[in-house]
């Protein structure tokens, strides 16, 4: 075994602190070498500590998270995980530090999550290991997620179109995974001739903040997948964070289907189930993409979506946060072209 992974904690709260490095420490692989109780402290620990990984809390005294971030980015720039709270303002502030230059983010224990303790603690201790070595795309500080004026403007709503969309863009995503959907989906065009659907492996509760933000800054009108939803040529469906998602051809109609079962390589929603489903019903009237995510999830049902005749792609490892569900594809050789994150969007637009 190598060295362990130094680790530095954020967060203004002792008791919170001491929670976190305990459940850290309790893994042979990773050392908590410090802690720090506000942002100020933090930048300067990054710089004479040098950690592998740091843990940060977004709301704390002199120096908040967000600033701190984009402080650590500048100057010495490691893997930050952001611990988040379930409010509107934290999912802003969450998806905010995510474009700022973030690696990933849990969420903090809490009544309103099904998720438990353990549950976090071993989510936490899984992604400390998995973006030791990720990379770190430096942000400028003074950048800003475009705003509503930034994008095509919609269409006026107007009635359901009598057909549900023919073709469909299936998309993986795992940690890196936000920014880079934001990116994708700030090129996609206004008259976008097909659906997208996606999943991004994110806790409970924050899809739905996700899908908004999305929405505030695409072309395409994007949600959060509900059962029975009609597939719609423009518009954007991204999995809820507690339920699989598949789609459906019933009567004529293509509808996505929202539903709870066991985890499908230790996660739910996963990749695989919707890939899978899309394989079976679209064919090769599809484009499946699997970007940056630690595991394997979606690469097999990449596979399988190739094998129908449809085109695939990858994001490339030079451009990924993790290099992780991407590779195991490629390597399977469910990808039909490996591209760079800025080309991923060209790619879609082709082959539809």
């Amino acid at each position: 075994m190598g060295d362990k992974i130094k680790v530095l904690v954020v967060d203004d709260s002792a008791l919170v602190r001491k929670i976190i490095s305990d459940v850290l420490q309790k893994d042979p692989e990773i050392e908590v070498i410090g802690t720090a109780n506000n942002g100020k402290s933090a930048v300067l620990k990054n710089q004479t500590m040098n950690p592998d990984v740091i843990t940060m809390d977004i709301e704390m005294p002199i120096m908040d998270g967000l600033e701190a971030l984009r402080e650590i980015i500048a100057t010495n720039p490691k893997p930050v995980i952001m611990m988040s709270v379930l409010t509107q303002y934290g999912a802003e502030a969450t998806f905010k530090a995510l474009e700022y230059g973030a690696v990933d983010f849990i969420p903090k224990p809490s009544t309103s999550l099904s998720l438990t303790v353990d549950d976090i603690a071993e989510l936490l201790i899984t992604k400390v290991k998995s973006v030791r070595r990720s990379r770190i795309a430096p942000h400028k500080v003074e950048a800003r997620p475009p705003s509503r004026d930034a994008v095509p403007a919609k269409s006026e709503p107007q009635a359901p179109p009598p057909a549900t969309s023919d073709k469909v863009v299936a998309i993986g995503t795992s940690t890196g995974g936000p920014s880079a959907l934001l990116s994708v989906f700030q090129k996609f065009p206004e008259k976008m001739p097909s659906a997208v659907l996606v999943v991004q492996h994110m806790p409970e509760g924050f899809t739905r903040a996700f899908a908004e933000r999305l929405d505030n800054n695409s072309a395409l009108t994007v949600k959060e997948a509900e059962d029975g939803d009609r597939i719609l040529p423009g518009c954007g469906y991204i999995a809820p964070g507690h339920s699989h998602m598949r789609v459906e051809a019933s009567a004529g109609d293509h509808i996505i289907r929202v539903f709870q079962s066991e985890k499908v390589n230790g996660h739910r929603p996963s990749i695989d189930v919707l890939f899978d489903s899309v394989a079976d019903v679209y064919g090769k009237n599809t484009v499946g993409v699997i970007m940056t995510g630690m595991g394997k999830d979606g690469a097999e049902g990449l596979l399988r979506i190739r094998n129908k005749g449809a085109f695939t792609v990858a994001q490339n490892e030079e451009t990924s946060v993790v290099y992780g569900m991407n590779r195991v594809a490629v390597q399977l050789g469910a990808a039909a072209d490996v591209v760079p994150l800025v080309d991923i969007t060209k790619k879609i637009i082709e082959h539809l």
